[in-house]
């Protein structure tokens, strides 16, 4: 799914509620002459300052969003083993991790109202949605074997990628870009809702699964969106810092950037396995 955790209006929003006091907004005119307008000493002062928001202090938190992430992801893995028949390995995704994306999936719009609360709600996406993730690697990895490794690979490389070209400004997060990102980010959410509630009734869109060409060809087109969306993560998180968001904020935007991630994992995934298929 997309990032709708860390976007322009909430940190806007939020920044606004941090702003100082503006000076001499609670002050009025004191007559000449008058023994209040003597100097007044209180002894050595210490200048006002407040913990900012910086891009270290989200790697940081990032990082320990990953690690949590990973260590679930790992008993998910466990939990969806299933039984060896006649040498072959079989595969069962556990009911649990459907309580896993529930609760991470509430823990990310729960994030997006309160923002304040990502340091809290951060750990429980990584342990609800790694889960998850483990599960689901664990399936394609029973019928599909290495597929999980040239995954995580892929996402490694167009991470990185996708950081030297924001860092040489060769993409530049324009407003132009960041409407047609977010739109596409939309109706990509939209198509797989529609997609779901369809397989409540037996039906499907084929495409979204399908090994053909235009399946392949659409998955790529998600992929390349989810990729798109970490510049917009990039930039988020430049604009936050420089902009002296409380520091609270950094698990805003590790958590948004960590859905980003999951995200193009379980996409590229989806696309490898097409490719394999074939």
């Amino acid at each position: 799914m997309a990032n709708p955790v860390f976007n322009d209006d909430t940190m806007r929003r939020d920044a606004a509620g941090w702003a100082a006091p503006v000076r001499g907004g609670h002050t009025a005119p004191i007559p000449t002459g008058s023994p209040l307008n003597a100097p007044l000493n209180d002894g050595p002062t210490t200048p006002w300052s407040k913990e900012v928001m910086t891009v270290n202090g989200t790697i940081t938190a990032v990082a320990s969003l990953f690690v949590l992430l990973l260590i679930s992801a790992s008993f998910g893995w466990g939990a969806a083993g299933g039984t060896t028949v006649d040498g072959v390995e079989t595969y069962s995704f556990p009911p649990i991790a459907f309580l896993g994306i529930i609760a991470g999936f509430a823990a990310v719009i729960a994030s997006s109202f309160k923002p304040m609360w990502a340091k809290f709600l951060g750990p429980i996406y990584s342990i609800g949605y790694g889960f998850a993730v483990g599960a689901i690697s664990r399936g394609y990895e029973t019928y599909q074997n290495g597929i999980v490794i040239q995954a995580v690979g892929a996402t490694a490389a167009v991470f990185f990628v996708m950081l030297v070209l924001y860092r040489t400004r060769i993409i530049k997060v324009t407003d132009k870009f960041r409407r047609n990102v977010i739109f596409a980010a939309m109706g990509i959410m939209v198509l797989y809702g529609v997609s779901f509630l369809m397989s409540l009734f037996g039906a499907e869109i084929s495409f979204i699964n399908s090994p053909s060409l235009f399946g392949i060809g659409f998955s790529v087109v998600v992929c390349g969106v989810a990729a798109m969306m970490l510049a917009l993560d990039f930039d988020r998180i430049e604009k936050g810092a420089a902009a002296g968001m409380p520091k609270a904020y950094e698990w805003v935007a590790a958590l948004g950037l960590l859905v980003t991630i999951v995200w193009l994992y379980l996409e590229l995934l989806r696309l490898l396995s097409k490719l394999q298929s074939r």
